[in-house]
């Protein structure tokens, strides 16, 4: 049996101006998952190695790392390369939980493996891993109204309607992750 905690990024960009934008869902979900953790809630520290912020804790059983990533999105797979090497986990047993662009709002997927459909963050894990064959949570933010560039799109803050959907989007997705887990054990 592997002894290797499974690891879960959710990414997004630091600093307050991020927190609320469609970029930063990724690290939206893991705050849920951090909120049913035991202990419960786990609260993330700077890891110094690889300067992203975690919790070790047990979801539905399993050891788990919980990382936010700290640096811009299309700089973030350093840090999960530096936290995967710590801790000895291995691509599969890896979960980067990132905005979708080409998923309705809400919608969501998870697979191991695949494009990163023009996303600057799996680029930068794929890039760094070495290897696409890690999972991923795409939480679907949806396209970008009329002719506004993507770019811009995803670091918007949601409007009002998503706001008040959004965290059944992210308990959504945390079951997802927790379903996942289960499979796994």
């Amino acid at each position: 049996m592997n002894d290797s905690p499974l690891l879960i990024v959710g990414l997004g960009n630091p600093g307050p101006q991020y927190a609320a934008t469609r970029h930063n869902i990724g690290a939206l979900v893991l705050d849920e998952l951090a909120a049913r953790t035991s202990p419960c809630p786990a609260h993330l520290t700077v890891h110094k190695r690889s300067n992203a912020e975690i919790a070790e804790a047990r979801l539905n059983g399993r050891r788990v790392v919980l990382a936010r990533t700290r640096s811009f999105m299309n700089l973030s797979g350093g840090q999960v390369k530096a936290l995967a090497s710590f801790f000895r986990t291995s691509p599969p047993e890896i979960i980067v939980i990132h905005d979708e662009l080409e998923l309705d709002f809400g919608q969501l997927r998870l697979r191991l493996g695949g494009g990163d459909h023009g996303h600057n963050g799996l680029r930068s894990v794929t890039k760094s891993l070495g290897t696409k064959d890690y999972q991923r949570l795409a939480v679907g933010i949806g396209r970008p109204p009329g002719r506004m560039n993507p770019a811009a799109f995803v670091l918007k803050p949601f409007n009002k309607q998503e706001a008040a959907e959004l965290p059944f989007i992210c308990d959504s997705a945390a079951d997802e992750v927790e379903t996942a887990l289960s499979r796994s054990v």
